[in-house]
């Protein structure tokens, strides 16, 4: 279905991949594993044709359904509904039908009206070969198991979420996938996801892994979801940053985890035995060199002592992670931040209305509700990304708003990497903000490396970068663990226990909220107000 060759790939000069060969077939469900960083992104880019490989060879096969961890849906006029049944072209063919069917009822006309009956009687042989009403269906039915209701379906995508926008991409590209669209459970598609769990709730993520499970086709997946790669991925690529290689085994995530911990452990006690004689042989030459007679014994005993470690398979080297901390904040007033009677609508719709919310100093708050309830769009409005229809967001003394964007908003995806940091830290000394974008694990070259090309964990290090330096006294946080690393996504929590500013957050993870130890929570749409309890731990998820 794909199958590349000789596949090499490069962020600038830094080469992510080198002479790999990659096959992707019918039953494979793949894991693409590795730090951020390390190409797993650009990998699956390229795989998708979606950008072009600094050299080899790709060969594609059947239907490709890409998601990527940002997708840009040109046209915010269509119903999502209509984006997610353009699938399979029955979009068109619905308006067409209902066109038609006024044409038969207005028509006076018996010529003309016998031209729509005929027109109609097409279109609708057409849309029975497509799967007809029973595809209709199949997409509702897709779209609510991923958290799509019919009435947002009935929304515009311009007036959606950014986490609903991409939940109606999933299930565009599940339902052009699903049996009644491939005609055997998928087999031509090959789905290539990138973090398809993100924005989805816990009953949505189970869904999800029931039909990645019995998806016929292929299946490249990346994620963070340790839970989905433990039921789905029957093959493992590791993509290993420090060689540029690409590691495959033939196994499940489990069978991999524990192959790989057994072959590191191998490796370094193979290491360990062969330093020690090494090391003893090294010392025995060194005595024997003070006698010429024996110079010629010593120099062979050092040739052994060098074969013994150049024959050693390497010990990879433990990933690097950037050292992540929120910024001290800066002195304020005893309250911040206020908002007074927040409204806001998208057309016809109403997100919430009348939301009053008061940040103390180094207060700490979660904002719960379901998918579109309003959550990003409550941060935007008192990170002052976006109008309120009513009520106002009053400053308090000595604010400073730091915002952190679940869809990379904040950064300028045409800027380098170096000019965005700049940007948020105008004032600050350049050796300062190199030394920070250093901890971040930005350096030489990758400076220049434009935003938009980042990979989403390396988007989200960036962005928090621009929060560091900028001494924010409350902090918007919108799902900062998303598309972190483990090992990252730990930092990142390390750094929520220890800052000591106003903090407003917004998460599917449960962890973050444990480290943030809230003292309240806002509920959406109503804009109800509460004591953290335990007892919304459960909600986090499922929100």
């Amino acid at each position: 279905m794909i199958t590349a060759t000789d596949l090499e790939l490069r962020a600038g000069t830094r080469i992510l991949l080198s002479d790999a060969t990659l096959r992707v077939q019918p039953g494979d469900r793949i894991g693409l594993v590795g730090r951020n960083g390390a190409g797993k992104t650009t990998s699956l880019r390229v795989l998708a044709g979606e950008g072009e490989p600094y050299g080899g060879h790709l060969l594609r096969k059947g239907e490709i359904g890409y998601l990527p961890q940002d997708p840009r849906e040109g046209n915010l006029s269509v119903t999502a509904k209509d984006r997610v049944l353009s699938a399979r072209g029955l979009d068109e063919l619905l308006r067409e039908m209902e066109k038609a069917q006024s044409a038969m009822s207005e028509l006076v006309d018996n010529a003309q009206r016998d031209r729509e009956v005929r027109r109609y009687g097409r279109l609708e042989e057409r849309f029975a070969a497509l799967g007809g009403y029973a595809a209709e269906s199949e997409a509702a039915r897709i779209c609510a198991n991923l958290g799509l209701p019919d009435r947002v379906l009935a929304q515009q995508i311009g007036t959606l979420s950014g986490g609903q926008r991409r939940r109606v991409e999933l299930a565009r590209i599940l339902f052009a996938a699903s049996e009644a669209g491939s005609g055997g459970g998928g087999a031509g598609t090959t789905l290539l996801l990138d973090e398809p769990t993100n924005h989805l709730d816990a009953d949505s993520i189970t869904w999800l892994r029931g039909f990645l499970k019995g998806h016929n086709g292929g299946l490249v997946v990346i994620s963070h979801d340790v839970e989905l790669l433990a039921e789905v991925v029957n093959k493992v690529w590791f993509l290993d940053a420090t060689r540029g290689q690409v590691d495959t085994y033939n196994m499940t995530w489990q069978r991999y985890l524990d192959a790989r911990a057994a072959d590191e452990k191998r490796r370094r006690r193979e290491r360990a035995n062969a330093e020690k004689k090494a090391g003893a042989l090294q010392a025995q030459a060194d005595k024997m060199r003070a006698k010429a007679t024996k110079a010629v014994a010593a120099q062979n005993m050092a040739r052994r002592a060098e074969r013994l470690l150049s024959g050693l398979e390497e010990v990879r080297q433990s990933d690097k992670v950037a050292r992540i901390r929120f910024p001290e904040p800066a002195p304020c007033g005893k309250t911040p931040l206020t908002a007074e009677g927040l409204s806001k609508t998208y057309g016809s719709l109403e997100v919430f209305s009348g939301v009053d919310l008061a940040i103390d100093r180094g207060s700490r708050v979660v904002v719960l509700g379901l998918n579109g309830a309003g959550k990003t769009t409550l941060l935007r409005l008192i990170g002052g990304r976006e109008t309120a229809d009513s009520g106002e967001v009053v400053p308090g003394h000595g604010l400073r708003i730091g915002y952190y964007a679940q869809e990379h908003e904040t950064l300028d995806h045409e800027a380098s990497v170096w000019e965005n940091v700049r940007h948020a830290a105008p004032d600050t000394p350049e050796q300062q903000l190199r030394s920070l974008l250093g901890t971040f694990l930005f350096t030489g070259e990758q400076l220049e490396q434009p935003a938009g090309t980042l990979s989403g964990g390396e988007k989200t290090r960036l962005a928090l970068a621009g929060l560091v330096s900028s001494a924010a006294n409350v902090l918007l946080l919108d799902e900062p663990t998303n598309n972190l690393d483990p090992a990252s996504r730990e930092r990142v929590l390390d750094a929520l226990r220890g800052y000591t500013g106003a903090v407003v957050l917004v998460t599917h993870d449960p962890g973050a909220v444990e480290a943030l130890e809230p003292e309240r929570v806002i509920l959406l749409p109503d804009g109800t107000e509460d004591h953290w309890s335990a007892d919304y731990l459960e909600l986090v998820q499922l929100a």
